[in-house]
């Protein structure tokens, strides 16, 4: 999963590009990984959780809704803590959150109720949400302007690893424990012990992070919020295009992802159990990591509308025949979507934003808060299996693939009148 991204304009106070930053940029690449990891474990939590609880597809899909509102609801408080208390202690904060949404997944398995895991995944998004605003700027600071984009680039490799990982980490600790439970509160109480443990996770790296010494940094935004006064962000079509790909692409992505477990599962797939469909999972998220490397060489070839449009293209024959086929032609047509996504999120936003000039930061503003899909996409999905079946389902993402497909080809053109002079 991509992290929240901003084109912030970013001062770097008394950065001295002889200083080794490397531990401080190690220490960063951690918070990349661990909420890549966390994020990811919500495709291990729904099948569980739909088990536990048993749970229609719908409601399994709240999981999500609730983890993805976050970006949506906190990303504005979250750049007014950063605004308050500025990058490194937003960081401290963001992780002081999640570790009490991590923290309270004990109580809602103690208690056996599912709006208290919906609200432990809430919290936990919150504070990853805070993290992402408040990351990203760090990442830029340690070290030379002129490699920035390197740094951001491995920073964003490292979440891909994470969501790679996570999979394997849920089947052990989560699905594996839950099989072996002889009631409902057992199976429940299984995801104790791997949130407990990342809650000490963030908490270590709370009190690193509240101990580190990183170079100050400061948003140049007295021109900026002068100049957004003028005129009007939304006279830029190729912007509000590129916010309804990012929305479906996310959505898209995640609901994939979500469903995954399910459908290997089923007799007509793979017919295995949860834990060893969990492992799959990997091959998804890691199509996506390694698509990403190879996407950026072909990019310094290819116009990246095309590379897009033929990745959408690409994702939308997978997925027909994931809805008319079965057994392992489908299993792999589904893991190979993850291969397409793989440069989707970085090419969309990268054109959405070409050529806004004084809009930029506020249009990357736009396009982080359209990361809800995420929440709405995945719940939709849900309904739709509880009504025709998980197969057929996945003609919503079909969609979704499409319309990026036309964003490749042609909503992410300029139109003359809006490029800023």
């Amino acid at each position: 999963m991509a992290g929240l991204s901003t084109q912030e304009n970013i001062s770097h106070q008394a950065v001295n590009e002889g200083t080794d930053y490397r531990f401080a940029l190690g220490s960063l690449t951690t918070l990349f990984f661990l909420w890549g990891f966390i994020t990811c474990l919500n495709d291990i939590l729904i099948p569980h959780l739909k088990a536990v609880f048993d749970l229609s597809y719908g409601q399994a899909m709240l999981i999500q809704f609730c983890f993805f509102s976050a970006y949506f609801l906190v990303s504005i408080p979250a750049s007014k803590i950063v605004e308050k208390f500025g990058f490194q202690k937003g960081i401290v904060i963001g992780l002081l959150v999640a570790a009490v949404g991590c923290g309270m997944f004990y109580p809602a398995a103690f208690s056996h109720s599912y709006p208290v895991f919906l609200s432990a995944l809430f919290t936990l998004a919150s504070g990853i949400t805070i993290l992402q605003v408040s990351a990203n700027p760090y990442v830029s600071a340690l070290g030379p302007t002129v490699t920035a984009s390197s740094r951001l680039t491995m920073t964003q490799a490292f979440n891909s690893l994470g969501t790679t990982i996570a999979p394997f980490f849920g089947a052990y600790l989560i699905l594996d424990q839950a099989s072996s439970a002889m009631s409902a509160s057992e199976s429940a109480a299984a995801v104790q012990l791997p949130y407990l443990l990342l809650a000490a996770s963030l908490l270590v790296l709370a009190a690193l992070f509240a101990w580190l010494k990183l170079p100050e940094v400061e948003q140049s935004k007295s021109t900026a919020q002068k100049e957004s006064q003028e005129g009007s962000i939304w006279q830029h079509r190729h912007l509000i295009f590129g916010a309804i790909a990012i929305f479906v692409y996310v959505g898209a992505e995640v609901a994939i992802g979500s469903f995954l477990v399910s459908f290997l599962s089923q007799e007509n797939i793979a017919g295995i159990g949860e834990s060893e469909a969990a492992k799959y999972v990997a091959y998804y998220w890691g199509g996506a990591m390694v698509g990403r490397f190879a996407g950026a060489v072909i990019m310094q070839k290819i116009a990246a509308g095309k590379v897009l449009a033929f990745n959408a293209f690409s994702a939308v024959t997978l997925l027909a025949v994931v809805i008319f086929s079965d057994g392992m032609i489908a299993m792999i047509a589904i893991l190979l979507v993850g291969l397409c996504n793989s440069i989707m999120f970085p090419t969309i936003f990268s054109l959405a934003v070409t050529k806004l000039g004084k809009y930029t930061s506020q249009g990357s503003g736009i396009l982080c808060l359209a990361i809800v899909g995420g929440a709405i996409v995945p719940l939709l999905q849900g309904f739709l299996a509880d009504i025709v079946g998980i197969h057929v389902a996945f003609i919503l993402p079909m969609f979704c693939y499409l319309y990026i497909a036309y964003y490749g080809l042609s909503g992410h053109k300029i139109q003359h009148k809006n490029i800023e002079n």
